[in-house]
């Protein structure tokens, strides 16, 4: 279908015809990412739009529809601000004109607007990355049920265009104010929020007068659960606290310069978009790499990377690993294995006494994980690898780090189970393993963000699950109904309590029912739980588990 008179070059974008889930043929448009000639005839490799990177691919010219064929626009590069690709270099002037054409949306108010963002920004200096930077008042239209839309949605009135105006004015602000939806409230009190450093901060104080607030759960307050039976009274949309993160939302506003696999947007130039190994040869298994890896340059160019399945060392040929095996004496994870049941185990590894195999470890991560960058430091994190018995050895099955000192309750910086084991419940099992030992230390935890697409459905999948087991198995007293409260889920299961509260919004269990906050079980939600349970074969047993957590603020345990 390519058209040999037309040239297709790296930026254009043109339908391409791919296979979908049901095996049938689609033209989805796609972007030219480069281009190379083998064997005389040239190859593409193409992105398609909206689809997750790991469908990337090489395709052939009869693949391409030419008659829709869209050129790059030839625009003039900016420089970039903070590393960080597409934000202009921070200039009073530009903004201020982006300022004042947001605000020209609504000419009725306009002199007002105008004067309070000129004197906003005759006060304002260049704050620093981090810093909250004082806003200033206005009032607000009241929140009404239909203005609720999505965060992604934009809203075309005055309030929400200046809050975009706002948040183009000052620096700390990483990405342009959205509209953020709030609980109806019988007294419809007028509210304004602008997005600083992730967190939705309230620009207006409290009406007096108020007799409830409806903008999150108290974590000590008592949740009455009602199972098989619906309040006669509407939802509430209940956000976590201003100070916490949402769980549930996959991408922070400034990437983590901590981990053994950290989110650094400014690496994601067009090489590292583009899948550089083939295939792995990893025991049994041969695997496709979904992402790109940062291996050495010289095995990028072989149909098939070979790895050791037991130390994960990496080899250019058949003949190579196989002299290697004759000289690699291990057959399990190097580390202490500190839990087994059946053929399933776990090994703890410390990134800093194993550092070859921790960094060998994350170069094959980096195959299945496209939002993270690798770096070399493993000394800070602790490797938990799952492997699974048979007579030939432990073969490694997935794993999850954690830095051995976190300031924000993390228990895991990146969890991956590989492909051939995808499906069948170990990441569950992970998760599961991941909070066991949470509970051993006697801390919460949550995961590292930004979560991948996979990774999140895990989580709330596992949080979900974990949650409603709780409930379900309340006792009421004295004919009552059960009563819990937010704490008393997040210690029973070591997961953080904004995790709770996202989950219960996600499962929309959380209702306010006359002078309230209730847990509304309907028989649906009870009967899907208990058919995902009878499929959940694999529980981690906390009487197999032998740990013992360290104290690893002192450098001596290093």
């Amino acid at each position: 279908m390519a058209d040999s008179q037309v040239e297709v070059i790296e930026g254009c974008r043109l339908p391409v015809l791919r296979k979908n889930q049901e095996n049938e043929d689609e033209w989805p448009l796609a972007e030219i990412l480069s281009v190379k000639e083998t064997a005389g005839r040239k190859l593409y490799y193409v992105h398609y739009i909206d689809f997750n990177k790991r469908l990337d691919e090489w395709v052939t010219p009869d693949r391409l529809d030419m008659k829709k064929l869209q050129f790059p626009k030839k625009e003039a590069k900016t420089p970039t601000k903070n590393g960080l690709p597409g934000s202009r270099p921070g200039s009073p002037e530009r903004e201020m004109q982006n300022s004042k054409q947001v605000v020209l949306q609504d000419t009725s108010l306009l002199d007002i607007e105008r004067k309070n963002l000129d004197q906003s920004l005759q006060t304002a200096t260049a704050p620093s990355r981090g810093k909250t930077v004082p806003t200033p008042k206005r009032k607000a239209d009241p929140v009404s049920l239909a203005m609720q839309v999505s965060p992604a949605t934009p809203v075309s009135t005055l309030s929400a265009s200046v809050e975009v105006s706002q948040a183009s004015i000052y620096p700390v602000a990483r990405e342009p104010s959205t509209f953020t939806p709030k609980a109806p409230r019988d007294d419809h009190e007028p509210l304004t929020t602008v997005t600083t450093n992730g967190t939705a901060r309230r620009l207006m104080p409290s009406q007096p007068g108020r007799k409830r607030k409806a903008n999150c759960v108290g974590t000590d307050e008592i949740i009455k659960v009602f199972q098989y039976n619906s309040p006669r009274c509407a939802s509430v949309y209940l956000p976590p606290g201003e100070d916490s993160q949402d769980s549930s939302d996959g991408i922070p506003s400034a990437p983590r310069m901590t981990g053994s696999l950290v989110s650094d947007r400014s690496h994601d130039d067009i090489v590292t978009r583009m899948k550089n190994i083939d295939c792995i040869e990893l025991g049994r298994h041969r695997l496709k790499p979904w992402y790109f890896s940062p291996y050495p340059q010289e095995l990028t160019a072989l149909p098939i990377l070979y790895l050791c399945e037991f130390c994960l060392k990496y080899l250019k040929s058949l003949k190579c690993l196989q002299r290697h095996l004759t000289k690699c004496n291990l057959r399990h994870p190097p580390g202490n294995e500190i839990y087994r049941k059946g053929t399933i185990s776990f090994f703890e590894i410390d990134g800093r006494k194993n550092k070859t195999y921790s960094q060998n470890l994350c170069l094959l991560a980096k195959c299945f994980l496209d939002h993270k960058t690798l770096y070399y430091d493993t000394d800070p994190f602790l490797f938990y690898v799952m492997t699974e018995y048979d007579s030939k050895g432990f073969h490694i099955v997935g794993y999850f780090s954690k830095e051995k000192e976190s300031t924000e309750d993390y228990n895991v910086a990146c969890i991956l189970t590989l492909p051939p084991y995808q499906r069948r419940g170990y990441g569950k099992l992970l998760i599961e393993f991941s909070y066991e030992l949470s509970k051993v230390e006697g801390k919460t935890g949550t995961p590292e963000k930004p979560l991948s697409d996979l990774g999140l459905l895990s989580y709330r999948s596992y949080w979900s699950q974990t949650i409603l087991e709780i409930l379900m198995d309340l006792k009421s007293d004295n004919g009552e109904r059960p009563q819990i409260t937010i704490n008393e889920i997040s210690e029973i299961t070591s997961v953080k309590k904004e995790d709770v509260i996202s989950t219960l919004q996600y499962l929309n269990l959380i209702n306010y029912y006359k002078g309230q906050y209730i847990l509304t079980l309907s028989e649906d939600i009870v009967d899907g739980h208990e058919r995902a349970m009878q499929k959940r074969h694999l529980r981690i047993d906390p009487k197999c588990l032998h740990f013992t957590p360290k104290d690893w603020s002192k450098r001596g345990k290093w």
